[in-house]
């Protein structure tokens, strides 16, 4: 095994995470399970190999829907892992719970069946440094 790591947890801090090993593949999803768990319009997901992750903080709450395992931060409800036994070689983080997201750029995208139509748009939409302004 290699002796790269990647580190990673909630938004509250009550949950941490390493991972030992390489990413294996970057995805962007639009499935509806995965816009309904995070309240997303699509979602950040990087694979990584099974056993492979280490809870080092704190214990997930984790979540069986149509046989697929989510875990949870139970406090803050941060989405942290997806694993599906139908792929048992693979799990995969939520990339923006990593600590370094910007080092897992989206290779693909899948389940662009269920994209949002508005979605495609995003690009010509207008964009501010932070906040956007708020109506009076």
């Amino acid at each position: 095994m290699t002796d790269e790591s990647h580190t990673g947890g909630c938004l509250c801090g009550a949950i941490r995470y390493r991972i030992h090993g390489p990413c294996l593949q970057t995805s962007l999803c639009h499935c509806e399970d995965c816009r309904r768990a995070s309240g997303a319009p699509v979602v950040a997901w990087s694979f990584f190999a099974t056993g492979t992750l280490t809870w080092e903080k704190g214990t997930p709450k984790t979540v069986l829907h149509a046989d697929r395992q989510r875990t949870f931060c139970p406090d803050c409800g941060s989405p942290l892992t997806f694993f599906d036994p139908a792929i048992p070689h693979l799990f995969e983080a939520n990339t923006n719970t990593l600590d370094h997201p910007q080092n897992h750029p989206p290779g693909d995208q899948c389940w662009l069946a269920d994209a949002l139509p508005w979605f495609a748009g995003m690009p010509g939409l207008p964009g501010f440094t932070h906040t956007s302004p708020i109506p009076e």
